[in-house]
């Protein structure tokens, strides 16, 4: 169904204005008002601004859905109802506490997605196309097969195609979530989307841009999107039974006291009596408590959420994360910073430190960086860059190498064999052609995500896992350290999709976290997607259905902890609003309770209602101080 066109705020203020100045005209005994026909004339007009959209929704359900039963049509009965018994000021107020609910909930909707960013920024829309050795600016999406394109360091690449003119330096994290960036040799393939981290490069361009990497992993994400189904509010479901139910009792209100007055003399059937009686039942069903309260409610989760960095794009994934009972981790830049530390160094003494961080400090490479933190130094020397490899220096008579094992290779300095199984990203140093140590780097966990097993399994989570495009050392050595029983490693966009479908086909409710791009399929295939918003790229944040602000793993394990709260709240004022209502039927019925009574049964539940749904905000506030 097409998205229902939102209520305008002022149709709410108009028909509240107008139903308060009537009821008060009436109290106050205004005698033009006075005149049955101005008095309906006034109520319609009253009622129109916020009836008129509902009654045109259900009127569309049946004609194009066939859909009878839904709370338009229960909406639109119980007001023409009022109508007829001549109680137009509960006609508007039906449609009025239904429109203020629906408007609470729209308003909880605008306020995650304006904290969503744009998904258009993210694509690369423009190439340097190489012409005579000269580089021009052109629409990537005119560049042509096999043209040659030039990308400078930090920008990313638009074009899928070959490398030309030697080895270079990608950041290939937003394609395969790959942590450290990989070093391509000439003639080897560069995806759209990679980023240059060292030197200017060129790259005859083999997909035109509908083509490129990008673009299939968005039309991944496309399909994956239109399989799943939004979950459907608790009072569509609710309209689909009760309002035949309630459509049915009011007929047989008229019906069988006919019934019992033809077989028993001694009953005396008005038609006219049971019909009012019957159009009362009718307006008192209306579940104005309910429809308001249940909005309300997933308003104040939603708005308790966003206060603690947690962003929920609709009420409907407040309802669907707390059904989860697996949770996937994309691994880098979600349960690790995605930054590299030092986590070993061997066979350097602290001079020999302060020479190889000397060199790094030319570099700009994240390695470097890390290097450079480990070991801050004043000295500096200069370093020559040789791309894709590492650098050389030369200081007091000495030549020193830092770098990649391939750096070694290529001079032929001897090493011991054993660093090549080592799993961790390893810079090796050699001094006169003789290796002399190295320094182990590894991205390090979050210091957040150590507790978030834990505090999952509190929440009712069976099973956690990761998945993540590094190497399947690196993503046990991480599941290890935080006590997660299952990591995957060595994964494409596609291998964590299908891995996904697996656990799906398994009966399980899976949420998954990532916050690459390279995540927006798998995000877009689970049944609760969650996104790092301040690190995350924006894709995944334009495809999840939850957005974490903060960054911190933890705050999964709050957003379930929300779902979970919040749908206890409005259990709760579904069982007060209905059990009443249901009091008030059955004394509507018998000719005990009159429709005002009714209105003031029914607003005394709203208000009960609302006040128990603030309690979400009440106890959220506290937490905040404490």
């Amino acid at each position: 169904m097409e998205e229902e066109e939102k209520l305008q705020p002022w149709k709410l203020i108009l028909s509240v204005l107008m139903l308060v100045a009537g009821m008060v005209m009436t109290r106050i005994g205004v005698a033009w008002f006075g005149h049955p026909w101005a008095m309906f004339v006034w109520y319609v007009v009253a009622f129109l601004p916020v009836g008129w959209g509902v009654m045109q929704e259900a009127w569309e359900h049946i004609s194009e859905h066939h859909d009878v039963f839904t709370e338009f049509t229960l909406m639109s009965v119980a007001a023409i109802g009022a109508f007829a018994i001549g109680e137009y000021p509960e006609a508007v107020a039906v449609m009025l506490l239904y429109c203020i609910g629906e408007l609470l909930q729209d308003k909880a909707v605008d306020r995650a997605k304006d904290h969503i960013k744009d998904l258009v920024s993210y694509r690369p829309d423009r190439a340097m196309v190489v012409t005579d050795g000269v580089a021009v600016a052109r629409e990537a999406a005119e560049v042509a097969v096999d043209s040659v394109i030039e990308v400078k360091p930090g920008e990313r690449v638009p074009l899928d195609g070959l490398l030309q003119g030697g080895a270079a330096t990608f950041n290939t994290a937003a394609l395969t979530g790959e942590s450290l960036p990989r070093m391509i040799d000439d003639g080897n393939e560069v995806l759209a989307g990679m980023i240059v981290v060292d030197s200017p490069v060129r790259i005859r361009t083999t997909r035109m841009a509908g083509d490129s990497a990008i673009s299939r992993i968005l039309s991944m994400v496309q399909e994956a999107s239109e399989r799943k189904a939004p979950t459907e509010l608790f009072i569509r479901r609710f309209a689909r039974v009760y309002t035949p139910v309630v459509v049915l009792l009011a007929a047989l209100t008229v019906a069988l006291p006919w019934l019992y007055g033809a077989v028993s003399d001694g009953f005396d059937y008005d038609f006219g009596t049971w019909f009012h009686r019957a159009l009362v039942f009718l307006v008192i069903s209306c579940p104005c408590a309910l429809v308001i309260s249940v909005p309300l409610t997933y308003f104040g989760g939603i708005g308790a959420a966003s206060r603690r960095g947690i962003l929920f794009k609709g009420g409907n994934f407040l309802d669907a994360i707390r059904e989860v009972d697996t949770v996937v981790f994309d691994k880098t830049g979600t349960l690790t910073t995605g930054q590299f530390a030092v986590t070993a160094v061997e066979g350097l003494t602290p001079d020999m430190l302060d020479t190889v961080a000397a060199m790094e400090r030319s570099s700009n490479h994240p390695l470097a960086q890390a290097i450079c933190q480990y070991h801050p130094t004043e000295k500096r020397l200069d370093a020559k860059d040789i791309p894709g490899h590492g650098l050389e220096a030369h200081e007091g008579g000495n030549t020193w190498l830092v770098g990649t094992l391939r750096l070694l290779d290529k001079a032929g300095v001897g090493y011991p064999s054993e660093l090549k199984g080592v799993c961790e990203t390893l810079v090796v140093c050699a001094c006169n052609g003789q290796y002399v140590g190295c320094l182990k780097l590894a991205d390090m966990p979050r210091e957040d995500a150590r507790n978030v097993v834990g505090r999952l399994a509190s929440q009712g989570v069976k099973q956690i896992e990761i998945l993540s495009g590094d190497k399947q050392e690196l993503v046990e050595r991480v599941a290890a350290d935080l006590h997660i029983a299952r990591g995957y490693g060595d994964l494409l966009p596609q291998d964590k999709v299908a891995h996904i479908r697996k656990l799906q086909s398994e009966g399980r409710r899976v949420a998954f976290v990532g916050d690459g791009i390279n995540d927006a399929p798998v995000l877009a295939m689970s049944d609760v997607s969650i996104a790092m918003g301040a690190m995350g790229t924006d894709l995944a944040i334009e495809t999840a259905d939850i957005i974490l602000q903060t960054d911190q793993p933890s705050k999964v394990a709050e957003a379930v902890e929300m779902g979970q709260r919040t749908y206890a709240i409005a259990r709760q004022n579904i069982i007060l609003a209905l059990g009443i209502k249901a009091l008030v039927m059955l004394l509507g019925v018998l000719g005990m309770a009159n429709l005002w009574g009714a209105v003031f049964a029914d607003t005394g539940v709203a208000l009960l209602a609302v006040l128990n749904a603030t309690r979400i905000l009440i106890r959220r506030r506290g937490c905040d101080r404490s």
